[in-house]
């Protein structure tokens, strides 16, 4: 039966995702007993992601190598347009890794656990508990208990793209319009891929609003999958595998072993993330690379600053508003410029038409973008990333020739 500490400062963290996990492993390092509520019978499944990770964001935060959770490591892109023209992006050495998704989730919670967290599954949150705008505690329920109040000194909201109980606080929450609908599919007998390079297919008629990809493994099998803002991206997915001019090659003989469903925020950070006693990170708070989709790490690195926060304002006895907007003011320091940065390409992306694409990828070819982008090792913060290379002579007539094709949009 879970105790009442209510005299002693204590967490709850809502979700054993990574950005969950990872919240709850630096408040108990920090001294806060914690506890992760999560509504599944087991972290890590179901996937939500590819895994496609930053090796130096990895790093970054003390979480590589990561033996046994690495499936492959990646050095290259190759990029497609509607029409089959090919960008080929070669690195001067591996930049990315692709997890196991539900390994690393495990991973995450199991370091948490070592530090002293206590894990509750298949117990749901059913809403806040709030008194005078401050958030005290929350209501759970699983299958074999009725619902209960669980008081708590801070509560952190890692609940996922549903945003469900974000709503219950008054905040703004992500942006309806932002989101895109993905499929992911485990294939095997994938042909003709490179094998350290990720494949990603662009086009209104295979998927609108943003991409296919294709990441291969070195035992032959691969993740596929494609998002898309309109429509039901199996179609779409079904329709790459079988029309796209280099897609359907590369997946024509390729079995399917299973096939998930997600939804991913685009359209960059909720204006706030914080209220009195309340601290939201990750997906609920679209931590979320508004031109890749990519979460994980974003999530990771807001947890680090909402535990960090989270310690200062319990140790004061103070967990209002006002003492943790500072988590606010430092996510904005992090990611803000490269936010700002991605949501412009995002935008960028969404005005070309499928013959520009076209015409884009011919021009950066002929303009050696790739070679210009050749020493890159950080795909994360996107902004710093083109502020790296973007004196170069490629780049700069190519950002240029990018700023006409948007105004031209």
């Amino acid at each position: 039966m879970l105790m009442n500490t209510k005299n002693i400062p204590h967490a709850a963290v809502i979700g054993a995702g990574p950005a969950g996990s990872y919240t709850a492993f630096h408040l108990a390092n920090q001294g806060i007993k914690t506890r992760v509520f999560e509504e599944h019978s087991q972290i890590g499944l179901p996937a939500h992601c590819a895994g496609h990770i930053s090796i130096r964001s990895l790093k970054t935060l003390g979480l590589y190598p990561l033996q046994g959770i690495i499936e492959n490591l990646f050095c290259a892109a190759n990029f497609y347009s509607p029409h089959g023209t090919k960008f080929a992006l070669q690195l001067n050495g591996p930049v990315t890794a692709v997890l196991n998704r539900a390994r690393f989730d495990q991973y995450l919670a199991e370091q948490a656990q070592k530090a002293g967290v206590e894990f509750i599954l298949k117990s749901r949150v059913q809403s806040l508990f709030m008194q005078n705008g401050v958030v005290t505690g929350i209501r759970v329920k699983n299958s074999k208990e009725p619902e209960r109040h669980i008081d708590a000194s801070i509560v952190v909201d890692a609940e996922g793209i549903s945003s469900r109980l974000l709503r219950q606080t008054g905040l703004v929450p992500l942006k309806s319009s932002g989101l895109v609908y993905a499929v992911e599919a485990e294939m095997d007998n994938v042909q003709d891929v490179e094998g350290q390079a990720v494949e990603v297919y662009f086009g209104s008629g295979y998927a609108p609003g943003f991409y296919g990809w294709v990441i291969p493994r070195p035992d032959g099998t691969a993740k596929v999958g494609l998002a898309t803002d309109r429509g039901d991206p199996r179609i779409y997915l079904k329709r790459l595998m079988t029309k796209h001019p280099v897609a359907s090659k590369q997946l024509s003989g390729a079995k399917l072993i299973s096939v998930a469903y997600h939804a991913i925020s685009l359209g960059g950070p909720i204006p706030q993330a914080y209220r009195g006693g309340f601290l939201a990170v990750g997906d609920c708070a679209s931590q979320v690379k508004p031109t890749t989709g990519g979460g994980v790490i974003f999530g990771l690195t807001a947890a680090k600053e909402a535990a960090n926060v989270a310690k200062q304002a319990l140790i004061k006895g103070n967990v209002c508003a006002a003492a943790l907007q500072p988590y606010q003011k430092r996510c904005d320091e992090l990611f803000g410029f490269d936010f700002k940065t991605m949501l412009w390409l995002r935008r960028f992306l969404g005005v070309l038409s499928d013959g520009k694409l076209d015409e884009m990828f011919r021009v950066c070819n002929r303009l050696g973008v790739n070679g210009a982008l050749r020493s890159v090792t950080e795909i994360d913060f996107q902004g710093k990333m083109l502020l790296s290379v973007a004196t170069k002579p490629a780049m700069i007539a190519a950002l240029a020739y990018f700023g006409l094709l948007y105004l031209q949009g």
